[in-house]
């Protein structure tokens, strides 16, 4: 697979993630749509306000600085250690995912400027295998982070995930405790790290790497949690919350900071990383 070096990248990717009709129905609010209208509208039904999916070079392009963007993502797909197969093998798996979604893994890692500010930034794709985080993604996340730290840029990540990669079974948890790990480098060389949780930050992801950051913000209406609902339902015995594992019970019981709607997550972004260039120059 090609690792791409340019905006061009995302307008093409942006192009074949969407099929030849012009019009799609929400599946909220059951009007019909025109597709621009709702891609100029940041992913967000004009009628109802509903969120779709956002890919992530769709979700790169909503944040950044116009003509600012480069792939640094490092060359590299998943193995298969444990020859995993369920209805297809793994490799077989990792080859469907690429081809239809362009993506040599489950997250770019990107250099560019919001507001002018460099950052480098990862952002995962739900579409390839859930977004779950296997040895590549974990690699992906701990290189991101160390250039973050090398450049002295802060580092966001924008989580979107079912959690750790099953078929790559302890490899994939491991990769919990190496994010972990390297996290720490951002904290001792004092680079500001922004997790930005979407739909959905669950399993390993969100038990992880995704809430450590510095500053943890949720998406509007991001489902956040580690197991399914009715898995702990069924493990306590306890009835649950209506508002269970949305981003209004995580920011109510202190696990989320702030929730923002996506049309202004761009400018809540820049806010946070000026933020703390300002508290840099203030301790210089």
């Amino acid at each position: 697979m090609p690792i791409f070096k340019d905006r061009e990248y995302l307008r093409v990717e942006l192009e074949r993630s969407q099929d030849e009709s012009l019009w799609m129905q929400c599946k909220a609010c059951g009007e019909l749509v025109f597709k621009r209208r709702v891609r100029e509208n940041n992913n967000i039904c004009p009628n109802c306000g509903e969120y779709f999916f956002l890919t992530a070079p769709e979700r790169i392009e909503s944040l950044i600085d116009e003509g600012s963007f480069v792939d640094i993502s490092k060359p590299i797909v998943a193995g298969d250690p444990l020859a995993f197969i369920d209805s297809k093998s793994y490799p077989e798996r990792i080859e469907v995912a690429q081809e239809r979604t362009g993506l040599p893994s489950a997250i770019l890692i990107a250099e560019a400027k919001m507001g002018e500010i460099p950052v480098v930034m990862g952002v995962m794709d739900f579409r390839f295998v859930g977004g779950s985080m296997g040895s590549v993604v974990g690699e992906q996340i701990c290189y991101g982070m160390e250039q973050a730290a090398e450049r002295k840029t802060p580092f966001i990540l924008i989580s979107s995930s079912g959690g750790a990669r099953i078929q790559e079974g302890m490899y994939a948890l491991m990769q919990m405790a190496k994010t972990a790990a390297v996290r720490e480098r951002l904290a001792r060389d004092a680079v500001p790290f922004i997790s930005v949780m979407a739909y959905p930050t669950t399993g390993g992801v969100q038990a992880s790497v995704a809430s450590l950051g510095d500053i943890i913000i949720a998406e509007r209406g991001a489902l956040i949690g580690f197991a399914g609902r009715r898995v702990i339902r069924d493990t306590t015995g306890e009835d649950l919350p209506a508002n269970f594992q949305t981003d209004a019970f995580a920011f109510q019981h202190g696990f989320i900071d702030r929730v923002v709607n996506r049309e202004n997550l761009r400018e809540e972004l820049i806010h946070v990383i000026r933020f703390f260039q300002s508290t840099e120059k203030r301790e210089s």
